[in-house]
């Protein structure tokens, strides 16, 4: 049964891409349209440079697919196999993927500007400033949260620290031979693939823990590796592209369709039908609506993929006809591994054996669903470990030593979220030189400084340590803000598509594809935002009450302006 659901659901990415793509290229974005790109318009070897389809492919693809599309699934089949996997499907591809490829064609449109600068244009600077207050907030602490989600497996799983790094290596060496001495793209990163592969095997038999090395406490080395990595992504930002994001990237888009093709090779094989109820009845946790559609956010539609669409993939594409098989293709292949995640948290963790499992003392004989899935905290709690126990547990139908799985499936999550990470960076040094180009400040423009502005607050978040909500101890800024980055994301969204619907209107084009999706996502969004703050109030949490106000009423500003312009248009003050 699972075999056949997830053939069905491959087949309709498929068809969406045939015809819905299609028709919003041609009827709305006219993507076929000869235009300079702005990557040949200002090319300067560093941000703006022109790349092979394929290789700006994988690196669009590598940059959006990061952890979220696995955790978000994982936690949401709490509810059930059905419901978060119709949300994957009708998300991905009449939402996620319209959001994406349009984010990327009015970009490219507009040399290569951010979607929160091109808001100036479309609505007025107010909105711009405002939106770009928002990314900010929202990309610190995408880099804090994910800082520490790569070093929190760092730690737990050793294995995977010795073929992460090797790869940034053989990445670099790899944009070397194609931009320096002329070689194709493919041939040399299918190498560096084979040869991550092989540090996958070396590091599952000989880890790299900083605990056992260097008698340090969990505690310590995972703040290690966050500033390794704060340090690490700082330093990658601002490469030229061509050095490292790009090659690392492709090599990270074979890694991701190698791993799929595992994945859904063990499902095959194995075949197994659902352990998970069509909708869980017996939820403990709340409402289905709507918390299941901001729980999965990147495998359904994200904001943070405007902001690589228009951040630094518009920077690089050579012909704007290759906007429809990266942006709107990419979101399904993240679509595709959220229909992976979900299967591996409704079917495959039925196929694990004894395993170790968080909230659980010692050892589970025999893990299934309802182990897993026992009670709403803890299906948050363990986030991706259904991906890595379910994923690991089709990885070996297909004759994959069991210690390798693991490790193959860690390496996969960690790939991805280190390549947001940095990307995420990148995007966030251009939002912080926009925002201070908006206010006049030219100092932050200057892109060393820009960056330390995008990295030292994130990682205050990851280390300054706050009450706990819950009322036990304390914990991390950043975990304490995260509630409400799901919601918030979505939120974005839903103003990148409120802002591509105002530009393509005054073009006189059909909006309706992109108005429906805007109207359902920033209707969830709000509602899920109010609920929080309700329930913030309810502990008398002032800081998140206040946080969570401003955000509300930065959105709710941002909604009146975008009215504003609908009555501007409407009147016929405001053409193309």
């Amino acid at each position: 049964m699972t075999a056949v659901v997830a053939a069905c659901v491959l087949i309709a990415f498929l068809l969406g891409y045939r015809y819905y793509a299609r028709y919003i290229g041609n009827r709305i974005y006219q993507d076929q349209e000869e235009i300079l790109t702005p990557a040949k318009e200002f090319e300067d070897g560093r941000d703006f440079v022109p790349t092979d389809k394929h290789v700006l492919f994988g690196h669009h693809f590598t940059s959006i697919a990061g952890a979220a599309p696995i955790v978000g699934p994982c936690v949401a089949v709490y509810w059930g196999w059905l419901p978060g996997l119709l949300w994957v499907v009708l998300g991905t591809i009449f939402m996620g993927a319209v959001h994406d490829f349009g984010a990327l064609v009015v970009s490219v449109r507009e040399k290569g500007r951010s979607i929160a600068d091109i808001t100036g244009k479309v609505i007025n600077s107010r909105a711009r400033l405002m939106f770009l207050c928002f990314v900010l907030v929202l990309t610190w602490l995408v880099l804090a949260v994910f800082a520490m989600v790569i070093a929190g497996l760092f730690v737990s799983v050793p294995g995977s620290v010795l073929p992460i790094n090797v790869e940034i290596i053989v990445a670099v060496v790899i944009g070397w031979l194609i931009y320096k001495k002329g070689y194709g793209p493919l041939i040399p990163s299918l190498v560096a693939l084979g040869i991550l592969y092989l540090f996958v095997w070396i590091g599952s038999h000989y880890p790299v823990d900083l605990t056992s090395m260097l008698g340090w406490s969990t505690e310590k080395a995972t703040n290690a590796w966050i500033i390794g990595l704060f340090a690490y992504s700082a330093i990658a930002s601002l490469l030229p592209v061509w050095l490292l994001l790009q090659p690392r990237d492709f090599i990270n888009s074979h890694q991701l369709i190698v791993g799929l093709g595992i994945l859904y090779l063990g499902l095959f094989i194995a075949h197994p039908e659902f352990d998970a109820p069509m909708i869980n009845t017996a939820a403990d946790g709340p409402s289905i609506f709507p918390l299941l559609f901001v729980t999965i956010a990147c495998g359904a539609i994200s904001g943070f993929h405007g902001l690589v669409s228009s951040g630094t993939t518009s920077k690089q594409i050579s012909s704007l006809s290759h906007a429809r098989p990266i942006g709107y293709g990419s979101m399904l292949g993240e679509g595709s591994l959220a229909l992976a995640a979900v299967m591996a948290g409704v079917a495959g963790i039925a196929l694990v054996g004894e395993c170790n499992l968080a909230g659980h003392d010692g050892p589970v004989a025999d893990l299934n669903w309802a182990v897993y899935y026992d009670s709403w905290a803890n299906a948050g709690n363990r986030k991706a470990s259904a991906f890595v126990l379910g994923g690991g547990a089709f990885a070996q139908e297909i004759g994959i030593a069991a210690s390798i799985a693991m490790t193959l499936m860690a390496v996969l999550v960690i790939s991805f979220a280190a390549t947001t990470l940095d990307t995420a960076t990148r995007i966030q040094r251009f939002i912080v030189a926009e925002l201070s180009a908006a206010v006049g400040i030219g100092l932050f423009q200057n892109r060393y400084l820009a960056t330390l502005v995008a990295v030292l607050p994130a990682v205050a978040l990851a280390f300054v340590r706050v009450p706990n909500p819950s009322g036990e101890g304390s914990t991390e800024a950043a975990y304490v803000l995260w509630p409400i980055f799901g919601a918030s994301n979505q939120m974005m969204a839903a103003l990148t598509l409120m802002v591509l619907s105002l530009y393509f209107w005054a073009r006189k084009r059909p909006v309706l594809p992109l108005v429906l999706p805007m109207i359902f996502v920033m209707v969830i969004t709000l509602v899920s935002l109010f609920i929080q703050l309700t329930g913030f109030l309810e502990q008398s949490n002032w800081f998140m009450v206040g946080f969570t106000s401003l955000l509300l009423a930065l959105i709710l500003w941002m909604v009146l302006e975008g009215l504003g312009m609908v009555r501007r248009i409407r009147s016929g003050a405001v053409g193309a």
